[in-house]
């Protein structure tokens, strides 16, 4: 059994992990509060850039006139990967779920008859980067840095750099995999083609017939549909962001429940010893003064 010593010790270590849990769930729900803000800003745009999207492809013969590359599937084999995790550890299975669905993603590959040469990766966390060096997958680049600061323009620029191989014909096809922000106890894995880009053939809802498009909704369309794939990545990060922050919330506020129970068992069992201790003594006096 411990001494007091070893338990007064150990409370001690224990309530400076409570600290520490208490405050990194408090910076985790800061920045889970940003990214939501930022998402929530995002979505009214995203939602009227595809409303618009939807009106223009409505117009019969307007689908078939459009010429982008960025709408036609490719006989090339080689396939990208962006695959989202986290930088750093604490937070849950997040991680987890990452790794797993990048290595599924691979068997799937692997099961179509692709090699390790015909995929190109890109790691958006270091994480997930470790877990694509472990199998042996070469990063063609390392966007582990979109997750310092999350932002608009560094994630464009990745697009941007996926949206040029793919029109040059260097890739076949990219595959976006990232957990998604469904609450603060839910972040499922997604997985989506980034390109070639998939539009609705028609709108959901109702659409304005008398639409004055300049210079014409070919041509709008033409260059809509870069801007929707630019959003799409810094959505996806900020997705993934947010669904990070929430897991490394629950789980500081899990680990900060469990130093909870286990401070007060060791402050019980320090009094139990220290009340025992201090009987002993004063049995000791009085059968001294006895004897």
């Amino acid at each position: 059994m411990a001494s007091l010593k070893e338990t007064k010790t150990r409370i001690a270590s224990v309530k400076s992990t409570l600290q520490i849990t208490a405050a990194m769930k408090m910076v985790a729900a800061a920045k889970l509060h940003r990214a939501q803000q930022a998402i929530g800003n995002m979505v009214p745009y995203q939602e009227k850039l595809h409303e618009i999207l939807q009106d223009l492809l409505v117009g019969s013969g307007v689908r078939a006139s459009v010429e982008s590359p960025l709408l036609t599937p490719s006989d090339n084999r080689r396939v990208a990967i962006v695959a989202f995790s986290s930088n750093s550890s604490l937070c849950g299975g997040f991680n987890a779920t990452a790794v797993k669905s990048l290595l599924g993603e691979l068997d799937r590959l692997q099961a179509e008859g692709l090699t390790w040469e015909d995929i190109d990766f890109y790691p958006a966390g270091r994480k997930v980067a470790e877990a694509g060096r472990k199998v042996g997958l070469k990063a063609a680049m390392d966007a582990s840095h979109l997750l310092d600061k999350p932002a608009y323009a560094p994630a464009a620029q990745l697009a941007q750099t996926l949206i040029e191989r793919f029109e040059k014909g260097e890739i076949g096809r990219i595959i976006l995999l990232y957990n998604h922000y469904k609450s603060n106890a839910s972040q499922p894995p997604v997985r989506e083609t980034y390109l070639p880009l998939t539009l609705p053939e028609t709108a959901d809802g109702p659409v304005e017939e008398d639409l004055i498009v300049e210079p014409g909704k070919k041509e709008v369309l033409e260059s809509l549909l870069p801007k929707v794939l630019l959003l799409k990545i810094y959505t996806v990060l900020m997705d993934s962001y947010a669904a990070e922050q929430a897991a490394r919330t629950v789980a500081m506020q899990l680990a900060s429940d469990n130093a909870d129970e286990l401070l007060e068992q060791l402050t019980l069992e320090y009094n139990k010893r220290r009340q025992q201790a201090i009987t002993s003594e004063l049995l000791d006096i009085v059968g001294g003064s006895l004897a």
